[in-house]
């Protein structure tokens, strides 16, 4: 039996991985890729300590660094995915396509996926000018006029991001209703800079070797906004099905933890990372958390 399973690849899983080995857990570490969401990123600017780093250098990164400490301490398994998590005999049965695991804790990070824009183009043109992390790519965009798809929270604080370098920012939102908060809503559509279109249907991006255009129909009229960026923010699913049957998600999907530790309802497990209900999610705050978790989850073991 392990002392500890972390599920996932993303920062939060690989910072737990190599806290786990620098403090000689017997852990085992799976996962069916490294890097995450922002694998999909042609850059990412915001990683503590690195000015600039591609996407798939950032996966290729974080692999290298926990295996450089995995020692005898955490077995890697790349490419498995986890089905099913359940209780056992002094710990936790952790169940994958070809496998099984028993461990005495748990640690999830198996972060979430974005929703994607299902319009024409919307395939076609991702990471030539749509994007679905204002954090990652938004300096990129600096100077141009983008598009911000969304009503909700995350839409409106994409947007804010954008302001600060981009030369217009235009939130298309379906309803005519926003989602986000009312407070929040009125302080972005004051800045000058800023526009926001209700009822609009996003139907076409368009463009050459990069975006240069959507079509929306509002009122029954088609319309076209030029544009050169489009930063999707039409939700997230969390990657949380297999755990399920051991802890009560959120309406979400999320897995509900105390901030303090990380801890989930059941002794045990902990999760970190865009899996949880944490109130934001980036590639540094959930290596944060998951760092967190791991104090605890040491403590735990040897202490408590």
């Amino acid at each position: 039996m392990y002392d500890l399973t972390i599920i996932g690849g993303g920062p939060a899983g690989v910072a737990a991985g190599v806290y786990a080995a620098r403090k000689r857990l017997k852990a085992i570490f799976i996962t069916e890729s490294f890097g995450g969401q922002s694998t999909e990123s042609s850059g990412i600017e915001n990683w503590i300590g690195t000015k600039n780093i591609s996407g798939s250098d950032f996966g290729k990164s974080l692999e290298a660094h926990l295996r450089l400490y995995a020692g005898d301490s955490v077995e890697i398994k790349a490419g498995e995915r986890v089905t099913n998590i359940s209780k056992s005999d002094g710990g936790f049965k952790i169940e994958t396509a070809s496998n099984s695991y028993t461990a005495k804790t748990v640690l999830i990070t198996t972060g979430s996926t974005r929703r994607k824009l299902e319009v024409p183009g919307a395939k076609e043109f991702e990471n030539k000018g749509i994007t679905y992390c204002a954090s990652c790519d938004g300096p990129l965009f600096a100077g141009q006029d983008v598009a911000v798809i969304g009503g909700g929270n995350a839409a409106f604080e994409t947007a804010a991001q954008l302001l600060a370098y981009a030369k217009s920012v235009t939130l298309i939102n379906r309803s005519d209703v926003f989602r986000a908060d009312e407070v929040t809503v009125q302080k972005v559509l004051s800045h000058p800079n800023m526009k926001a279109v209700k009822g609009a249907i996003l139907k076409e991006i368009k463009g050459g070797q990069f975006v240069e255009s959507l079509i929306y129909e509002e009122g029954g009229v088609e319309k076209t906004l030029a544009v050169t960026g489009i930063f999707a923010e039409i939700g997230l699913v969390p990657t949380t099905e297999f755990a399920k049957k051991l802890i009560t998600l959120n309406k979400y999907g999320q897995i509900p933890v105390d901030p303090k530790t990380q801890k989930t309802e059941i002794d045990g497990v902990w999760a970190a990372g865009d899996s949880t209900d944490g109130l934001y999610h980036q590639n540094n705050i959930a290596a944060g958390d998951a760092v967190k978790a791991l104090e605890d989850i040491y403590l735990h073991l040897h202490a408590k």
